[in-house]
């Protein structure tokens, strides 16, 4: 990221004064999707892309925001019970109010910011920023005394109560927690992470943004969530002697016990949801051997069950998946919740090129436009910026 793009407009906007830049990535996720609200595993790495913002108290009880990004300015007092209308910067005063409730005697400050995180693209641009002013927050009003855990739930909790999503905790202890060179197992239900290396010499990872985000009629995240409870539910039914909280606690045994009573459709999305958990466990096995190809075994795998047993990928995904396998891409999938956005593909060096030429036009072949290619680079999680004056 342009640390002078940042220090220019900080500068320009503001007293002339510097103060302090900050940044925290984007995010990717490997492998492990629509686990999380069954409790079960994800596998993210932050990203090199993300927020960066320069911050400087101002000795009053006024936070000045300058958006570089909208070329729009916001102004609101620390202890404003309403907070500000633009939905951008309530994503800063949620974290300020969040940061005080943590015991962070938060006083007004100025700040400029942009991002180079793909809206749109499923790699969490509001988790970036979050994370970048909790731990900026953090940093110059809190001698650094908040857990890394308690700003990510800080990131959450933003979501939550002043954005109005229901967001759960991956994105948030991506950016926060995120280390060069490696990605996180994150388990959903009790916090606990490991890290594992993730240098792949020979291949590339790399977003493909279809750039296409399908409006289903419905609730369709919800759908899929009450097929899935409602399956624990039949399973609990007939094992009272045992504790069933989400599809984590069930086995593969249980699940056909009960496949005529749920209907087909519940059946298959819980079979993804199982099929899914083994998978994450696989992909660490591999990824300690340094079997690549096994990872992106795994990564069509979790796209063919996305497709066809849980149904969120849509035909441009599709195509794009096809494409990968033609191309002899490694591994390749949806990544996020599906209906549009990106897929993630792990590519030998050697066909790279090749791949992404052909993706490009090929697609824009079928569908009128280019799609538009990331490549990933897993990075540090949420830092202060060194070496600048």
């Amino acid at each position: 990221m342009d640390i002078e793009k940042v220090r220019s407009r900080f500068i320009k906007h503001f007293d002339g004064k510097t103060g302090n830049i900050y940044m925290s990535p984007g995010r990717i996720n490997l492998i492990g999707e629509h686990t999380d609200y069954n409790g079960g595993f994800v596998f993210p790495g932050a990203v090199d892309k993300g927020i960066m913002a320069e911050v400087r108290p101002n000795g009053t009880n006024t936070i000045m925001l300058y958006s570089i990004d909208l070329k729009d300015r916001v102004e609101f007092k620390v202890d404003d019970p309403q907070g500000p209308r633009a939905s951008w910067a309530r994503y800063i005063y949620g974290i300020v109010q969040e940061m005080k409730s943590l015991g962070v005697d938060v006083k007004g400050f100025n700040a400029a910011f942009y991002g180079d995180v793909p809206l749109g693209a499923g790699m969490s641009s509001s988790a970036a920023l979050e994370s970048c002013f909790a731990f900026a927050l953090n940093d110059l009003f809190g001698n650094n005394k908040v857990s890394k855990w308690d700003m990510v739930l800080a990131g959450q909790a933003t979501e939550h109560k002043y954005v109005g999503v229901m967001c759960g905790i991956m994105d948030q202890f991506a950016s926060v927690f995120g280390q060069e060179g490696k990605l996180m197992r994150l388990d959903c239900r009790s916090r606990e992470f490991e890290y594992f290396p993730f240098n792949p010499q020979g291949y590339k990872l790399v977003l493909i943004n279809s750039k296409v985000k399908h409006e289903l009629a419905g609730s369709p995240y919800n759908d899929r969530r009450n097929s899935c409870e409602n399956v624990v539910k039949h399973i609990a039914a007939k094992h009272p002697e045992a504790k069933f909280e989400t599809l984590r606690d069930c086995t593969w045994e249980q699940l056909e016990e009960v496949r005529a009573e749920v209907g087909e459709e519940d059946y298959k999305r819980a079979h993804f949801v199982l099929g899914e958990k083994d998978r994450v466990l696989a992909v660490c096995d591999a990824l300690e051997r340094g079997d690549y190809e096994t990872v992106g075994q795994k990564m069509y795998e979790t796209h063919e069950g996305l497709s066809k047993e849980y149904e969120v990928s849509c035909e441009e995904l599709d195509f794009l998946n096809d494409l990968a396998r033609e191309n002899g891409v490694t591994g390749s999938r949806i990544m996020g919740g599906g209906f549009g956005g990106c897929t993630i593909n792990l590519v030998k060096d050697e066909l790279y090129d090749k791949f992404i030429a052909d993706a490009k036009t090929k697609f824009a072949a079928k569908y009128g436009h280019a799609p538009e290619v990331y490549p990933v680079v897993i990075s540090e999680g949420s830092h202060k910026v060194n070496g600048i004056d």
